[in-house]
């Protein structure tokens, strides 16, 4: 491998640690606390979880409609770090906007949030999109896996800061955990913003010479969406993957995004959620390296079945859990999965697409993501917000609304079978 080349995987891995902090100190970790406890104070625990599996839903829906659209254009226009750029500093610029949100407004948080997570999830379509081009087809699992375990080691990293704020606030100088809370939005923002100059430094993107310029690269792509979605009901391997991989990423994402609001409901202290949490991180980043490896030795296929079958048995468990000590264990268990499952997908994904329309194929390959982040989140709250109003506890309500996500998994898992690696 050349100098250049492992220059560019370096500055493409590299984007996942920036863009990271954000998937763990704000999707996952502060943000659905305080929203419940200090955006929503006062409002029932069924109404906040309702509220950020809404607000999950919108930025899903919104991405959904434009991610394969927004992909064809950048084929079409070789533009995908443009878009990348584009998106990702909406992203950061709108987490540190959330520092600014006062006690109470949680309709306003709730829009910078939806815009926040647009900018994340955008940008990963592009990110996505540039892999097969710093990564020869060999080398698809393992580079896959370097950007995840980069990802969970930088997320973590910035993170396990934000924690020791939050836990001693008087150490930095804030008045309460509030206000350090608030300010972790802000290094988020900022971290994201810093670490996302290397891709742009040293990814250097296939240029077209046949490239549409101007305002015709929009008719342009397009067109080319149109065909291309004529095309993947033709092409067996991929319509299976997308169909598989839109009811099984629905689990993962729905666990990392109210993994946090299903402990709070069931009464586990806001630090220990964290700290659980944090665990996920430093043991995903480690796992998702193995899962690379085992990806090259046994096919990304079978890791992706494993990494399903343990999905399963994780949520079944957590349907039961009781103690933060549980909760810590479940935490540790993901970190082995998560990180594995999303970049054998990934990897898996990019074998089956031809490289010059990588960034519209990837574009349905988020579209699938984040239509399956619209069903999740509203599953677990729909199911949540039923079994409450038939009377049962809040705690047997969230309990109910978690085990829910066992469907899209066997679901998933099911047609999954059906490809051949």
């Amino acid at each position: 491998m050349t100098t250049g080349n492992r220059k560019a995987i370096f500055g493409w891995a590299l984007y996942d640690w920036a863009n990271s902090a954000f998937a763990t100190t704000v999707m996952a970790g502060f943000f659905p606390l305080f929203f419940k406890s200090y955006w929503s104070a006062g409002a029932d625990t069924a109404i906040t979880t309702a509220r950020l599996g809404l607000a999950n839903s919108i930025a899903g829906i919104l991405l959904a409609l434009f991610a394969p659209v927004l992909g064809a254009i950048a084929d079409r226009g070789s533009s995908r770090k443009r878009f990348l750029i584009v998106f990702s500093y909406l992203g950061a610029v709108m987490t540190v906007s959330l520092c600014l949100v006062s006690r109470g407004n949680w309709p306003l948080a709730g829009f910078c949030y939806i815009l926040s997570v647009i900018g994340f999830s955008g940008s990963n379509i592009f990110y996505d999109a540039l892999l097969p081009t710093v990564a020869g087809k060999m080398k698809l699992d393992t580079v896959s896996a370097l950007g995840y375990s980069l990802g969970y080691l930088g997320g973590g990293m910035l993170f396990a800061l934000n924690v020791w704020m939050t836990i001693k606030p008087e150490t930095f100088g804030f008045p309460d955990q509030a206000a350090a809370i608030r300010f972790s939005f802000l290094t988020v923002g900022i971290w994201w913003a810093v670490f996302t100059i290397p891709l742009l430094c040293f990814v250097k993107e296939i240029r077209d010479p046949n490239r549409t310029a101007g305002w015709a690269v929009i008719h342009a792509g397009l067109d080319q969406f149109r065909q291309t979605f004529r095309e993947i009901r033709r092409l067996k391997a991929v319509f299976l993957f997308l169909a598989a991989y839109w009811l099984y990423i629905d689990g993962v994402d729905t666990i990392v995004r109210m993994a946090v609001d299903y402990g709070s409901s069931l009464g586990l202290e806001a630090g220990e959620l964290i700290k659980a949490l944090l665990l996920t991180q430093f043991v995903g980043f480690p796992a998702a390296l193995f899962f690379g490896y085992l990806g090259k030795r046994i096919g990304p296929r079978r890791g992706i079945l494993i990494a399903l079958a343990g999905y399963i048995l994780i949520t079944v468990w957590g349907t039961f859990l009781s103690s933060s000590t549980e909760f810590y264990i479940l935490a540790a268990a993901i970190g082995l999965v998560q990180g594995g499952i999303q970049a054998l997908s990934r990897s898996y994904f990019a074998r089956l697409i031809p490289i010059e329309r990588s960034a519209e194929f990837f574009g349905f390959y988020n579209m699938i993501g984040k239509f399956a982040a619209v069903l999740g989140p509203l599953a677990v709250g729909g199911v949540t917000l039923l079994v409450r109003e038939l009377g049962a506890e809040s705690t047997v309500a969230a309990r109910t609304g978690i085990a829910s996500i066992v469907l899209f998994f066997l679901a998933g898992g099911g047609i999954f079978l059906r490809l051949k690696d």
